[in-house]
């Protein structure tokens, strides 16, 4: 029989479900904004989904006396979500201890760094499963090429390039998209734009591109949100000189609709599934974690190693809900 496991749940560090988002913003990530974190039940079940078409279909509502109302008749389509097991651990030697000023200080700069691991892998797949070129050309007209690149600041028309693409996902889907994910270095680039700069002149401000804030180009594009990603990553292999990469790579922009609720029936180009996972302890908020912050005793390095872990699975609901932008920079 197995032993039981001597790991203790550090339900004050671990980081809640409603936390999840924050703790990856704080980090420059945009994957839990683009694909909303949705927390289930299950590790893995069929869920039905239902075709954009009929959720906008009209309906007849009117109700004359002694006849019945009239009610949905969705034939649902079906997909399978299943969330995989991801984790990391940083041992705290007690020796090193010594370097902080308590143990708090020690243990809430380790499950930073823990987190940080698993949070940076869960972007890492996000930016995949959005940017994926292949989900957007499967279907004619998901994918569309500026005509000239955002980093032509004298001459690149992004404003242009995105309220066709808007008009796009609304002439296919009914639905008009509320945020576009792009990574810093685009974003920089869209900043000195002169079709940008001039709309910012004439909004009130002078032309400089520090007034085109992220919130301010939302305002331009006539978008809820403009998701800046900052995060990199090291794609060297183990004892090469580092290779600096940005997560979400340059040559694309995601014009998408995202969920805003909870609602499964709720179009949107998709969703993150999030479960608490086995053993998530005890107490009312236990159900609600969305990485588990574990602990327990390894003797080999005298010390404790602090353990992160969670359960996701990263899906891509209705590929018509978004817009691949592509062709951004000269270099791509």
């Amino acid at each position: 029989m197995a032993a039981p496991s001597t790991a203790i749940q550090r339900t004050e560090l671990s980081v809640g479900f409603t936390e999840f988002s924050l703790e990856a913003s704080r980090r420059g990530f945009i994957g839990p904004r683009v694909l909303k974190p949705r927390l289930v039940g299950k590790q893995e079940a069929d869920v039905g989904k239902v075709p954009l078409e009929q959720l906008l279909q009209t309906e007849q509502t009117l109700r004359t006396p002694r006849t019945a109302y009239g009610r949905s008749t969705f034939e649902f389509t079906t997909f399978s979500y299943a969330c995989k097991e991801h984790g990391f651990e940083e041992p705290i030697d007690d020796a090193d201890l010594k370097m902080y000023s308590d143990v708090v200080d020690a243990e809430t700069i380790h499950a930073a760094r823990v987190q940080d691991r698993v949070l940076r892998r869960y972007e890492i797949e996000a930016a995949a499963k959005v940017f994926d070129a292949t989900v957007w050309t499967e279907v004619a007209g998901l994918q569309t090429a500026v005509g000239v690149a955002w980093d032509q600041a004298d001459t690149a028309t992004p404003i242009s390039d995105v309220a066709a693409a808007k008009r796009a996902i609304f002439d296919r889907t009914g639905l008009w998209p509320n945020k576009l994910a792009l990574n810093k270095r685009v974003f920089e680039d869209v900043q000195v734009c002169a079709e940008v700069l001039e709309r910012v002149l004439y909004g009130g401000t002078n032309g400089d591109p520090a007034n085109v804030t992220a919130e301010a180009l939302a305002s331009i594009f006539g978008l809820d949100e403009v998701l800046v990603a900052e995060g990199a990553y090291n794609s060297a292999n183990e004892g090469q000189d580092a290779t600096i990469t940005p997560i979400w790579t340059d040559g694309y922009a995601m014009l998408f609709r995202a969920a805003v609720t909870d609602d499964m029936a709720e179009p949107c180009i998709g969703r993150t599934f999030l479960w608490p996972g086995d053993g998530a302890g005890e107490g009312p908020d236990a159900s609600q974690i969305g990485v588990i912050l574990e602990e327990y005793r390894e003797e080999k390095v005298r010390g404790s190693v602090l353990r992160a872990r969670t359960y996701y699975d990263l899906q891509i609901l209705y590929a018509s809900a978004g817009q691949l932008l592509s062709g951004l920079t000269t270099s791509e």
